[in-house]
């Protein structure tokens, strides 16, 4: 069965995306700008809340993936605060000046979180060749993939992502995620190939229940 990763920025939201049926939480603020890092609050509240994984982002600011030294200490920081407040992975990504997947970096993030899994975010997607930032994604030690295939949307880039797949051969999960909806997952899900998908069904506004519901629904009946 296809696990569903739903993004939230707040306790309520969360708690819709349990109800609904979501298998994973994906914790954020600013998601209209791609997901920041939420305050202790917020994950000490949705940790007690729910019953399911919550993993929260770890980014410092919207914009590009490469980061000074202050901000990776800002960020290992932020691992060591979300780790003592119940999540159940870390979610980031850092890149080098020329796009490439910064490994030192990741394996320190890797190294922060401890026995919590790290999810490598779509800062992949940006990278000048997902074949070469696969590997090193898997080499810094992250246990999840979070990508569209380098495309727009995950049903764009839906052939990429199963080649992905293939690729990976087990040795990292492959998470499809942009613009997945009710209409399309089933699509997503038969063409990727993949048995995780991530979705972001709203930003600036509370989340309905029923969207998740619909959306898991139609992901656990694809063959």
């Amino acid at each position: 069965m296809t696990l569903v990763e739903v993004a939230v920025e707040t306790l309520r939201s969360a708690v819709s995306a349990e109800v609904g049926g979501a298998g994973r939480i994906e914790l954020c603020a600013n998601l209209d700008e791609g997901g920041t890092t939420p305050d202790t609050e917020l994950i000490a509240a949705v940790s007690a809340r729910v019953r399911i994984p919550v993993v929260a982002i770890v980014r410092p600011r919207p914009g590009g993936f490469e980061y000074s030294a202050v901000e990776i200490s800002s960020m290992l920081d932020g691992i060591a605060r979300a780790r003592t407040l119940g999540v159940a992975g870390i979610v980031a990504g850092v890149l080098r000046p020329d796009g490439t997947v910064d490994v030192d970096r990741m394996r320190e993030i890797v190294d922060a979180a401890g026995e919590l899994p790290v999810t490598f975010h779509r800062a992949f997607d940006a990278t000048p060749s997902l074949t070469d930032a696969l590997e090193d994604a898997i080499a810094s030690g992250a246990t999840r993939l979070l990508t569209s295939g380098g495309a727009a949307t995950a049903l764009d880039g839906a052939e990429v992502i199963a080649a992905l797949v293939d690729q990976a051969h087990g040795r990292i999960t492959i998470v499809a995620g942009g613009g997945i909806r009710e209409h399309n997952v089933r699509d997503v899900i038969a063409r990727a190939r993949v048995t995780e998908i991530h979705t972001r069904l709203s930003a600036g506004e509370e989340l309905d229940e029923a969207r998740v519901r619909g959306l898991v629904e139609q992901a656990r009946d694809t063959p």
